[in-house]
């Protein structure tokens, strides 16, 4: 069995909610809420859920790009979750990110090839032989042109404008990516192909992914392991095959039966939820979920249900699977 690379326990990310003249802390959002991942090196971790759910904000704290809460993080067999900036540097190189919009993420002031030289002068690291001939070769990992490296991203169509992105995430050899969204911006026509160039790379390298979806179709392509988080929590995660096929959590069973399906044969009943989903800054006491599940008991409202194994690979937080 593979190394672990990456652990989160009971990791929380917690915004202040301030008022008043002197901006008293009156709440809190608790967008990342007590989440435990496992993720070992070479594997792809798909995260589902609904708008609002933590996703992003999940992936930023990992990354350290946003401070947790509570918890802690556990990176390549060390506890990152104290680390300043100067401490982080290093670790910087081996953990990078793909934006969700193509274009916002590159400086469109800078041509491609300085866009891509970026990571080599931030960090103080010469690369492998001539720096040009290093960006030709990032250039043609991701199907791009050496000559692209004088142009300007505007120059590009999206999709182009994302394998630059990911061109630059590859830059100094990572060994963990998380894309956020990275082709919810894009057509559909090219969302494939993308997917795709990510699939080849992950083979080609040995990365590690962890990536950010809303789109099940995208997770089952890609993924080994997926989770699926409600109101800043994991409600189930297992390995991709067993989750999609037996869901066994009510929330993962309605967002399945919302996924369009090439073959009329095979598409699930639909299931409609009621209601909104409840603010992050007062979650239902109980099971989050149960204001709005289909299968609810009176028990979801009173006691929070824990993640639990079932035996067979994946673990599930809900009243119905558990003693």
């Amino acid at each position: 069995m593979a190394e672990i690379l990456l652990e989160t326990r009971r990791l929380k990310t917690h915004f202040p909610i301030r008022a008043g003249i002197l901006s008293r802390v009156v709440a809190h959002v608790r967008a990342v809420d007590g989440v435990d991942l496992t993720l070992r090196k070479g594997e792809v971790l798909g995260v589902v859920g609904e708008s609002g759910c933590g996703k992003t904000t999940m992936g930023k704290t990992i990354l350290k790009l946003i401070e947790p809460s509570a918890g802690e993080i556990w990176f390549a067999g060390e506890n990152i979750t104290r680390y300043g900036a100067r401490q982080m540097a290093p670790l910087r190189r081996k953990m990078q990110i793909i934006f969700q919009d193509p274009f916002s993420s590159l400086n469109p002031r800078l041509t491609v090839g300085e866009i891509l030289s970026a990571p080599f002068d931030i960090h103080g690291i010469a690369p492998e032989g001539d720096r040009d001939d290093r960006i030709a070769r990032l250039l043609r990992l991701v199907g791009l042109m050496p000559e692209s490296m004088r142009r300007y991203p505007h120059e590009f169509s999206g999709g182009q404008r994302q394998r630059i992105g990911i061109a630059r995430a590859l830059a100094l050899g990572p060994q963990l990516i998380i894309g956020d969204e990275p082709v919810s911006a894009l057509d559909v026509s090219i969302q494939a192909q993308i997917i795709n160039l990510l699939k080849r790379l992950q083979a080609e390298l040995g990365l590690t992914y962890i990536l950010i979806s809303h789109n099940l179709s995208v997770v089952s392509h890609v993924c080994d392991v997926v989770a699926v988080m409600y109101l800043g929590q994991v409600v189930e995660m297992g390995p991709r095959d067993t989750l999609y096929f037996d869901a066994k959590h009510p929330y993962t069973q309605a967002l399945l039966s919302a996924a369009p399906s090439p073959e009329p044969g095979r598409r699930r009943r639909r299931i409609i939820l009621k209601g909104d989903v409840p603010s992050p800054v007062s979650p239902p006491a109980g099971c989050r979920f149960h204001p709005r599940c289909p299968q609810a008991i009176a028990r979801c409202a009173v006691e929070a249900p824990p993640l639990q194994p079932l035996g067979d690979g994946r673990v599930v937080a809900c009243h119905l699977h558990q003693p």
